[in-house]
């Protein structure tokens, strides 16, 4: 799957099957799902979840929670917009995800 087909399934009722717990935690965030989305992110704890689990902070507007995040993801501190940074996530993920 690709980044287009990734958001093109943000239509359907839920997600694709077979999606990493970080790319579900993108997708329902995607839908707009940021409870769900925290929850996806947290069962991936210490991968790609932490990555996401920072995002998500950034998005809630808790900076100091997701810098601890980013760190935990060794991932610099994201200063994109939110859109451009789920897109950049995304890509990652689901090429590491082949």
């Amino acid at each position: 799957m690709d980044l287009a087909a990734f958001r093109s399934s943000l239509s359907l009722a839920s997600p694709p099957p077979n999606l990493s717990p970080a790319l579900r935690a993108l997708w329902l965030d995607g839908r707009g799902d940021w409870d769900g989305a925290h929850d996806a992110a947290q069962a991936e704890e210490g991968g790609a979840g932490d990555w996401v689990h920072a995002y998500l902070h950034r998005k809630e507007g808790d900076a100091g929670n997701a810098a601890y995040w980013y760190r935990r993801a060794r991932k610099p501190v994201c200063r994109v917009s939110l859109n451009e940074e789920w897109a950049d996530i995304a890509a990652a993920l689901l090429k590491d995800q082949g």
